[in-house]
């Protein structure tokens, strides 16, 4: 399965901004971008004018970086928001927000997206019972997430157990038994990032 294998630190210099890809790290002096805010590279500290194409591009690259989504992917999805019903836009990060290992994160059983993925890859959680290894996989209302009884004794999700956990509304979690329900789909009232989704739209109807 393709995926970003490089330095995180480095996407976040790029967009100029905390995507909190590393989790705790984000919050402490360590972050490269309190330490380091110009783009990577050795033309990155220059000012340059960028055009429409370069902003909506930008978003792109960032939103795709916040779900560590890739190219192609990230376009398919964009084909599925284009044909349901409603505001594309809204649609779009709908199904972003609905992806397997994002579930995992906003339920605060990883402490970033990242890290999500990778429990999911090596099976920590069943969906609805069932074998659950693939991060992309997308959850839909009445699902429930659970951690495997195996995994419910190893030292990181027995953390979760001493954190309080805030989870947003459309989902539910119970930390006891390390089980999270998808109460319902995510509005864009629910997603906090700071995306401007339309500039994606703009984009793609070129």
């Amino acid at each position: 399965m393709a995926r970003y294998t490089g330095p995180s630190c480095r996407l976040c210099r790029r967009e100029g901004m905390k995507l909190y890809l590393k989790g705790e790290r984000c919050y402490t002096d360590k972050c490269a971008v309190s330490r380091r805010g110009t783009p990577p590279g050795q033309h990155g500290a220059r000012r340059t004018k960028v055009s429409n194409y370069g902003l909506q591009l930008r978003e792109k690259q960032k939103v795709k970086r916040y779900y560590g989504v890739l190219e192609t992917q990230f376009r398919n999805y964009y084909a599925m928001a284009e044909k349901q019903a409603g505001i594309t836009g809204d649609n779009f990060l709908s199904i972003l927000e609905t992806r397997l290992d994002n579930v995992i994160y906003r339920l605060g059983f990883a402490a970033s997206r990242k890290e999500g993925r990778q429990l999911v890859r090596h099976g920590h959680f069943t969906l609805n019972g069932h074998k659950a290894n693939i991060p992309s996989m997308l959850v839909k209302p009445g699902d429930i997430i659970d951690a495997k009884e195996k995994s419910k004794s190893s030292p990181k999700l027995k953390e979760l157990k001493e954190k309080a956990v805030t989870v947003p509304k459309w989902l539910e979690v119970d930390v006891e038994k390390l089980q999270g329900k998808v109460v319902a789909l995510p509005s864009r009232e629910d997603i906090e990032l700071p995306i401007e989704e339309h500039l994606i739209v703009e984009l793609y109807s070129r």
